[in-house]
């Protein structure tokens, strides 16, 4: 083990938050779990491994350490079914937290709560929002944070309730099926499921990719020109 390797693990993947760990601690009780954090981090608690339990999950199914009954794939349509609805309904709690108690929860305070609801999350947020309008609601699930702080955003600004559920319910589909499967079919690669830590870490660096690349591409962009005061029409 490398000791870039060594110091990056803990940083993104503490103990505590190890999906190998989470699942199989669970035992039976696995996919509850993680349906559980994921209805947490899609509304709630921005603070946790949703992509990487997904893949964990897929790639669990695939080696048969999850399952109810039948094969393989009848296991994957519960998983489904059990995340996609824990997705779904996290966005609808933290909506309706958004909504209810949005501006006063987001205030300048101390300690981990000033962290997590720092108002600076809602400004970076609410410019996503705006920028990509309810395809936010999709595209904000493969970004860790912003997928727990868009849905709080979206209460706040008071959203339409019909686009908000029909977005939340698209982008929780995509979000679930995709990363479920790339764990089913790549789980099985021997590197893989080896090395999972690793594979978990690089899952971590992949899911903020996108916005690396927006951060990356707004600093590129060149100063607007300012507009300069029309001169009066010469006769």
């Amino acid at each position: 083990m490398t000791t870039a390797y060594a110091l990056l693990v803990p940083l993104l993947l503490p103990s505590w938050l190890d999906p190998e760990v989470i699942i199989t601690s669970l035992g039976n009780w696995a996919l509850w779990g993680v349906a559980l954090i994921v209805f947490a981090e899609c509304g709630i608690f921005s603070i946790l491994p949703g992509d990487s339990l997904l893949f964990a999950v897929g790639m669990f199914t695939a080696l048969g350490t999850i399952r109810f009954g039948g094969g393989a794939w009848t296991t994957m349509a519960v998983v489904w079914g059990v995340l996609i609805a824990a997705a779904v309904l996290g966005n609808v709690s933290g909506y309706w937290i958004g909504r209810v108690i949005g501006p006063p929860l987001f205030k300048p305070r101390s300690g981990l709560a000033g962290k997590l609801f720092d108002p600076k999350h809602v400004e970076r947020t609410h410019g996503f929002f705006e920028k990509y309008g309810s395809k936010a609601l999709i595209l904000a699930r493969f970004i860790p944070l912003v997928r727990t702080f868009v849905t709080l955003i979206a209460g706040v600004s008071k959203m339409n309730w019909r686009s908000f559920i029909s977005y939340s319910a698209v982008g929780g589909v995509a979000w679930v099926l995709i990363v479920t499967l790339a764990g089913y079919f790549l789980g099985d690669i021997p590197i893989i499921k080896n090395n999972f830590e690793a594979a978990a870490v690089v899952i971590v660096l992949v899911s903020v990719l996108p916005m690396a690349w927006e951060y990356v591409k707004h600093r590129r962009q060149p100063p607007a020109p300012a507009q300069a005061a029309a001169p009066a029409a010469e006769e």
